[in-house]
């Protein structure tokens, strides 16, 4: 996170992004991240949705703070987040980073105009579509059991070889399972228009019991959002090795590239 260089003190107002629209109109009375409501700040033929933020919070200094705290994290993502897809319900939204904050309406303004051209051809991408997520876990005792190699030795020797079976039937069914993410993966890919796969999540993350094989996002046009639930379901039937979760409709978060190097506060 950088800042430019001219200090500000935590006293007064920033400005919260919480993502770019099209439109004009912005819903009425919603929450913004500090239970401000939500605004407009309109240039160069879009409209970014924002909200005033305390400097005892979300400046620069407290927001680095913050954003160390889990519980702070999480109460301002969701609080962000109600936002982009309250917008998401009516239209073609650009969600922004987290903590993406600025310090008065003119910078905002300013990125609308330095990134127009960008943003405005994301709207488009974007219009009459949107994320849906899919998680599959590895399903274990789905793949064939691995028999015992028979032979003597004695009880030790007995002990190491039902241990070494156990090792290659767990192996084998992670192996199983991975190809089998692969391969819906490339299913889901093949009916979307755009598809990430982003990196498996820690199962203390996750809260499952087995280990995560496909942590998948796939934009999706609206008129196809049926077919590709009922892919979804047709590719669990097909691959039992691996227990599929579908979620969504979402905010295209996964389809909105961010510049490099871009500052949250600025």
């Amino acid at each position: 996170m950088t800042m430019t260089s001219d200090p500000t003190p935590d006293t007064g107002t920033a400005v919260w992004l919480h993502g770019v629209v099209a439109g004009t109109a912005t819903p009425a009375g919603l929450p913004g991240i500090a239970g401000t409501p939500v605004r407009a700040v309109a240039a160069a033929g879009l409209v970014a949705v924002v909200s005033d933020a305390p400097l005892s919070e979300y400046g620069e200094a407290a927001l680095r703070r913050n954003l160390e705290d889990l519980a702070w994290l999480e109460r301002a993502a969701r609080a962000h987040h109600a936002v982009v897809d309250e917008l998401s319900r009516s239209g073609a939204v650009v969600p922004a980073r987290l903590a993406t904050v600025h310090r008065d309406d003119d910078r905002v303004a300013r990125v609308l105009v330095e990134r127009h051209d960008e943003l405005a051809g994301t709207l488009a991408r974007l219009a009459g579509r949107a994320e849906w997520g899919v998680k599959g876990y590895v399903v274990p005792g789905a793949t064939p059991r691995v028999e015992e190699p028979a032979g003597g030795g004695g009880a030790g020797a007995a002990y190491l070889r039902r241990r070494k079976a156990q090792l290659s039937a767990r192996e084998e069914g992670q192996r199983a399972a991975a190809d089998g993410a692969a391969a819906v993966h490339a299913a889901l890919a093949g009916y979307a228009v755009a598809a990430r796969r982003h990196a498996p999540q820690d199962r203390r993350l996750s809260g499952a019991p087995t280990a995560m094989v496909l942590n998948g996002a796939y934009l999706v046009d609206r008129d196809r959002w049926d077919g590709f639930a009922a892919l979804a379901r047709e590719l669990a039937d097909g691959h039992p090795e691996v227990r599929l979760e579908l979620t969504g409709p979402w905010p295209p978060y996964s389809f909105v590239a961010e510049p490099e190097g871009e500052p949250a506060w600025a």
